[in-house]
């Protein structure tokens, strides 16, 4: 037995001494050889002279747009859900926020027959921040015997109160906070400038978790470190009352709608006013998501993805996209507005509203090949969701989308006044999830609910969301 064990160890040293020869021999550095060799390969001819002039005095992007895309480009739609309006979440993470608003907001319009209606997104917000406060804190205490190195207490360390935010959290929220009229809670300056009240926010969440730790190793009780995580969230909801006013326990409200009909004035607490005003069982919305790096038909769950404690992480099931198109198409062709994440960062153009690959040539410029498939971007850290937008729109030809109109919340001074053309081929490349009704999704892809989750940890790319 002592022989066998001799063996194994010594074939493991082995094999890290080969590997650490191996790497040292390759050296790796750039030579003077190479680097020779590397400027002798730039032919500086007609095109590449060209090229040098006009990126080096002007906007890349301007000079890689594609006019044969803006050329073919129009804003027609075979079906529009009747909207009103374009919502600004200005400088601040919160789309899927502002997004999970917009879906219910059609409704509530056409039922009272108003000529526009918001919901306060401030008012969201305020709870989103003290849920995320006091879900870090919980999990500082659930960490206190790891190292400070561990990766899992690092990703928590590195953004313990981010503006981001999935589908799920809007459920979460108004299942328990219920929801208000814009005017009730308004815009701050903070709730649209989120950066430096998250700096110190952020600031007095990382004392806090050195004070949890410290108390841990002094051997506090689990009941003398919520009494100290009470009174850091206390300090929290200050701040945040600073910033962005208290939120409302019980509110005044009326409306006049299109026919100069003005309603009663009545008194509503925030879940009683969603009840009455919008009704809609969030719990009918099923998270349907295509990421090609996993596999299909299965039921996925993300660590340490939630924004409330004593609520469960993000889950998907992974399918297929023409599955999320398909069910996409219907939702919006019943007038049901979908919510859906993606990687806005890719193929699109502010300025005039489209979602298009090939948008920009950038190939042709750089005369290389930058091509990945949708797979490898995202295992490769090189796409990932990253904003949520809501479809109202889609353009139908042969039974099949062709494109589709996108209301987003970044004001009416981007895109088209504030919608975007996102046509079939980039959401087949850049569209990671929609959330739909569970009616209109296949019984198949029901089912994967069914199944155990397979737990990923949140270095998970798809988790860059959240935060």
């Amino acid at each position: 037995m002592k022989t066998v064990i001799r063996i194994t160890i010594w074939v493991v040293l082995f094999g890290l001494v080969g590997f650490t020869s191996f790497a040292q021999a390759g050296d790796g550095g750039l030579s003077s050889d190479m680097i020779d060799n590397i400027r002798s390969s730039l032919n500086m001819d007609n095109h590449t002279r060209a090229m040098y002039n006009a990126i080096t005095n002007n906007d890349i992007n301007k000079l890689a747009l594609n006019r044969e895309v803006l050329r073919e480009h129009n804003d027609v739609f075979s079906h529009k859900i009747k909207t009103k309006g374009i919502s600004n979440q200005k400088s601040s993470g919160r789309c899927w926020l502002f997004a999970g608003l917009n879906i219910l907001r059609p409704a509530v319009i056409e039922k009272y027959k108003l000529d526009g209606f918001e919901f306060s997104q401030s008012y969201l917000a305020f709870w989103d921040k003290m849920e995320k406060a006091n879900c870090f804190l919980e999990q500082v205490i659930e960490m206190s015997d790891r190292d400070l190195m561990d990766r899992e207490v690092e990703i928590l360390l590195s953004s313990p109160i981010g503006d981001g935010g999935w589908w799920k959290y809007v459920v979460d929220l108004i299942e328990k906070y219920g929801a208000v009229p814009k005017e009730i809670m308004p815009e701050t300056h903070s709730s649209s400038n989120t950066g430096m009240m998250n700096v110190l926010l952020t600031r007095k969440l990382r004392l806090g978790a050195v004070r949890l730790r410290k108390m841990y190793a002094d051997g506090a009780t689990l009941d003398e470190l919520r009494s100290e995580k009470d009174t850091l969230l206390t300090q929290v909801y200050r701040m945040l009352a600073i910033n962005l006013g208290e939120p409302p326990t019980e509110f005044p409200w009326r409306f006049e709608n299109r026919d100069s009909v003005v309603s009663k004035l009545k008194y509503y607490t925030p879940k009683q006013f969603y009840d009455e005003f919008v009704g809609v069982d969030l719990n009918e919305y099923v998270n349907i998501f295509n990421d090609p790096a996993k596999d299909y038909g299965k039921h996925y769950s993300i660590r340490l993805s939630r924004n409330m404690y004593d609520k469960a992480d993000i889950d998907f099931a992974n399918t297929t996209i023409d599955v999320l198109k398909e069910t996409a198409m219907k939702s919006v062709l019943a007038d049901e507005p979908v919510w859906f994440a993606c990687d806005v960062g890719k193929d699109q153009s502010r300025e005039h509203g489209i979602m298009a690959v090939g948008i920009y040539d950038y190939d042709d410029i750089y005369e290389t090949d930058m091509k990945m498939s949708k797979a490898e971007r995202a295992l490769y850290r090189e796409s990932a969701p990253n904003h949520a937008m809501v479809f109202v729109g889609v353009d139908i030809k042969d039974d099949k989308p062709v494109k589709w109109l996108v209301e987003n919340s970044w004001g009416t001074d981007s895109g088209d006044s504030g919608y975007w053309t996102l046509y079939d081929t980039w959401f087949d490349e850049y569209v990671y999830n929609v959330i739909v009704k569970r009616e209109f999704v296949p019984d198949e892809v029901l089912s994967i609910y069914d199944q155990d989750p397979i737990i990923r940890p949140p270095w998970d790319p798809m988790y860059k969301m959240v935060k």
